[in-house]
């Protein structure tokens, strides 16, 4: 019998130290090294677990400053920048007893990543941004709104909407950890192809979920909005885009933005799917997260 595996890779939690904050992260699986970034910002890391992918890749799942067993910042719930995240990234993969990774970010993870991307791409073999945006503020806003109308107007009969669109319609008022928590179930319905299809399996995950209120604003408050579109054509690593076709959030207009501005890209539409396709279509999210991977260490 192998004796177990042990450092920072070993299977298991793990904790270390950025800027003076405790991060905790996560191993499971065996294969290429691949680090995961949740979305949010403020959900914690569970919902993103994806056991087929662990198949394959030895998945790190971090889990971010200022969100479940992790550290907050003296701001809290102020200061998680996208340059913050970004610099305890650097670390976990300084940390990690390998030279490069692949970097998976999911929703505001993947605008994480898409910044640590462009500076540090020393550190990275590749990434996969998993329903992200090249821009936030109105105009993605906008967009949001445009794609929960047509999910409204798709599940127009179920009794159940009017509460979801009121989870939304309370979104701009979440100041604490309690809301927060209250808002993200309450969208969640939306979040999926057909959430009202399989009511017995998501909403075990509605249930589980838990999440911290990150204000998305900076120590001064004020909101921490980009728009990558320029510096995108600048990235020359490998990248793998994903979108699930029903995703209201950062669906397929942002991901066929992405593929045309990032050079060496490839674009993967989810057809089943809202913004869950490891969950939603996992065989097919981890056999083509992990043939993007393999042929970029061939």
């Amino acid at each position: 019998m192998l004796p177990p595996v042990t450092g920072p890779l070993a299977q298991g939690v793990h904790t270390l130290t950025a800027e003076g904050l405790t991060l905790r992260y996560h191993v499971h699986g065996t294969g290429p090294v691949c680090v995961a970034h949740p979305g949010g910002p403020g959900i914690e890391w569970g919902y993103l677990r994806a056991p087929e992918l662990e198949k394959r890749l030895t998945m790190v799942y971090l889990e971010p400053a200022g969100t479940g067993g992790s550290g907050r910042l003296d701001a809290h719930p102020h200061g998680y920048t996208r340059a913050r995240y970004s610099g305890h990234l650097g670390a976990l993969i300084d940390h990690l007893p390998v030279r490069r990774v692949y970097l998976l970010g999911h929703s505001h993870g993947g605008f994480v990543v898409q910044y640590h991307a462009r500076h540090r791409p020393d550190q990275l073999a590749g990434v996969v941004l998993y329903e992200s945006a090249p821009v936030t503020g109105p105009e993605h806003g906008e967009e949001i709104m445009r794609k929960v109308r047509e999910f409204a107007a798709r599940h127009a009969d179920r009794p159940e909407l009017q509460a979801v669109m009121e989870a939304f319609a309370a979104i701009p008022e979440i100041a604490d950890d309690k809301a927060m928590v209250s808002a993200a179930k309450g969208v969640l319905p939306a979040y999926f192809a057909n959430y009202w299809a399989d009511t017995q399996r998501w909403s075990r995950l509605q249930e589980a979920l838990r999440a911290t209120y990150i204000s998305g604003q900076d120590e001064c408050g004020e909101p921490d909005l980009f728009d990558d579109r320029e510096a995108l054509g600048t990235l020359r690593m490998p990248a793998l885009i994903v979108a699930g076709r029903h995703d209201v959030v950062c669906g397929v207009r942002w991901a066929e933005e992405l593929h045309k501005l990032i050079p060496a890209s490839q674009l993967m539409i989810l057809e089943h799917s809202g913004h869950f396709g490891h969950l939603e279509e996992p065989e097919r999210f981890a056999l083509e997260v992990a043939a993007f991977m393999a042929a970029g260490t061939s």
